[in-house]
């Protein structure tokens, strides 16, 4: 291609998208990574855009109600222009209710979600009954259910926004064609990018963190999510279940599977016995981002001409991805910094 206007290192979700506005902008834009695009922590199979609990609101807690409130038409914009399911769908959430006082506080957020989340999304308390046979465990017969909760699958995500970017004229490097930066330089490098950031600045400004999940084959058709237990249960569109996953901050092999998957596979057998008897048609590990500060890192480097980080999306990358993409776009083609503070690299540093 001519000269490149941005040249993003990581094709996973946060490279891709922050690819994607860019090439919608008319930027010309070239993508490398190491591996195939989406092949890193993005491609695993869990896929839950969850939100966090409408309480002590602050900037992350808008930042990402903000960004899931966009997922839906950044979503169809994207199958649109792939001709490709990324498997979104806005399909809510159920959680369990422990006793008497965790009703007590869940009936606070509902009150509190009316007005934190606009009007636009509902935190209820509904009788266990109400959800059958695919109601998690409730000793106490209630649940939440709320209707911001979303799910995508991570690995369509992925192949849609490589076949939307293509289709816009982005250009995709293999491999073995790791080039020199043309234009502005965007480090979306996952984990081991962080790792190499904290060499860089003899300083440790994030970390990696393993997570193992699995892939049931089980129908639950549009049923929502569940959260029990500290288990994500995902049912997607294909007929399968996703079930994650762990949280390892030390760990000897980054991409095996051991007895801490069956753990969270019990965990959710237990949980929603209609899953009994379900094959585990795969099972999947792989290390997510982490920055120091423990909100997504990004923005550009300090001390580096032209040379900016989108990283450290951990357990909510996927979720924070449309506005992210969105504001370092902003950044990188037009010069506006809309970057909250608690994001900034600084901030880890």
């Amino acid at each position: 291609m001519a000269m490149a206007d941005v040249t993003i290192y990581g094709a996973g979700i946060a490279g891709l998208t922050l690819a994607w506005c860019c090439v919608q902008r008319g930027a010309k834009v070239q993508i490398w990574d190491k591996r195939a695009p989406g092949a890193g922590s993005s491609g695993g199979l869990v896929g839950a855009l969850a939100p966090h609990v409408p309480e002590n609101w602050n900037p992350k807690k808008a930042f990402q109600f903000e960004s899931l409130m966009m997922a839906e038409p950044f979503w169809a914009e994207i199958a649109a222009a792939a001709g490709m399911d990324p498997g979104y769908s806005r399909s809510g959430r159920l959680q369990p209710i422990a006793d008497g006082a965790a009703l007590l506080l869940a009936r606070s957020r509902k009150e509190n979600a009316k007005v934190l989340w606009e009007g636009q999304a509902r935190w209820d308390v509904v009788p266990a009954v109400q959800a059958g046979a695919w109601a998690p465990d409730a000793p106490g017969g209630w649940l939440i259910h709320d209707t911001l909760t979303a799910r995508l699958s991570p690995r369509k995500a992925c192949a849609a926004l490589t076949a939307a970017i293509r289709a816009e004229g982005g250009v995709f490097l293999g491999p073995d064609q790791e080039p020199e930066p043309e234009g502005k330089a965007i480090y979306a490098t996952g984990y081991e990018g962080l790792l190499e950031l904290s060499e860089v600045f003899e300083k440790p400004v994030g970390n990696g963190v393993k997570g193992q999940g699995a892939l049931l084959k089980y129908d639950a058709g549009d049923a929502p999510q569940l959260f029990s237990d500290g288990v994500h249960i995902v049912p997607h569109a294909n007929g399968t279940v996703a079930i994650g996953s762990t949280s390892e901050r030390e760990f000897d092999s980054p991409d095996s599977t051991d007895e801490q998957l069956e753990t969270v596979i019990e965990k959710a057998l237990n949980a929603v016995p209609v899953l009994r008897g379900a094959e585990v048609v795969e099972r999947w590990a792989g290390v997510r981002p982490r920055a120091k500060s423990r909100a997504p890192m990004i923005g550009a480097v300090p001390g580096a001409q032209d040379v900016f980080v989108s990283n450290g999306g951990f357990k909510i990358g996927f979720g924070m991805a449309p506005k992210i993409a969105t504001i370092m776009a902003d950044l990188v083609l037009d010069g506006v910094d809309n970057i909250p503070d608690d994001f900034r690299v600084e901030a880890n540093l």
